[in-house]
């Protein structure tokens, strides 16, 4: 089967179940390069037949009268692309990837194993840039995983949007954190530092962001207590 041979087009909701049953072989012939899926087959049925194709659109690509793989995606995320195993090597995750990104032109994200190898090479060959790797902690199956991004027309704005983002995220948390910071300033009656726990602090930070390493952290943290404190209030006599 060659790429031409395929017809790419929208799901109709009474093929949700055909797509099911392609997810299902998929993921069991993925392992190892994928972990195997924590929900039995019937939970991953259940939920493909609950899919709102209102909020997130679903593609399938058609050779003859068989679905031989599909892409889900909504206005910024790639959230499955999956060929059925026995059409793998036949070009039908790049047609559904080309489409993606041209349904997505300003861009798009999406997760992927850090096992993944057969996946991270064609993402990566069709212009995907890897971006982020993570311990598993935040998936279901508690594996590795990164996130990789196609940075469409405009990649300059498309990676500012995504540091905008995670800016309002930092905004958010530091506002809590100067107001956990007056709380435990009550609570100890001093602004004397413990240089120890701001020690254990940046450790932890390091683990969770490796790229930085202990020493940068160790500044930023030490700016973020330095900053917190000089925000409290002073307190009435």
């Amino acid at each position: 089967m060659a790429p031409t041979e395929l017809t790419l087009r929208p799901a109709a909701p009474a093929e949700l179940p055909a797509v099911a049953e392609l997810l299902i072989a998929a993921r069991v012939a993925a392992y190892p390069s994928m972990p195997h899926g924590i929900h039995p087959p019937h939970e991953v049925r259940e939920w493909v037949a609950g899919w709102d194709l209102a909020t997130h659109a679903v593609w399938v690509a058609e050779a003859g009268s068989s679905i031989v793989g599909y892409a889900r995606f909504d206005e910024v995320w790639l959230d499955d692309l999956y060929v059925d195993p026995a059409a793998q090597g036949a070009g039908v995750g790049s047609a559904l990837l080309e489409l993606v990104k041209a349904q997505r032109p300003a861009g798009f994200c999406l997760w992927v194993f850090e096992s993944n190898a057969p996946a991270r090479a064609l993402y990566r060959a069709r212009g995907l840039v890897e971006l982020e790797f993570t311990d598993g902690s935040a998936n279901e199956e508690k594996a590795p995983d990164l996130r990789m991004a196609w940075p469409g027309a405009d990649p300059l704005a498309f990676y500012r949007g995504l540091i905008d983002d995670v800016d309002a995220q930092l905004g958010e948390l530091l506002n809590r954190r100067a107001a956990l910071t007056a709380v435990v300033q009550q609570v100890k009656g001093s602004t004397e530092r413990d240089h120890e726990r701001e020690r254990e602090i940046a450790l932890a930070l390091a683990r969770r962001a490796p790229a930085l390493g202990e020493e940068r952290l160790a500044r930023i943290v030490h700016a973020i207590i330095t900053e917190s404190l000089d925000a409290v209030p002073p307190q009435e006599s």
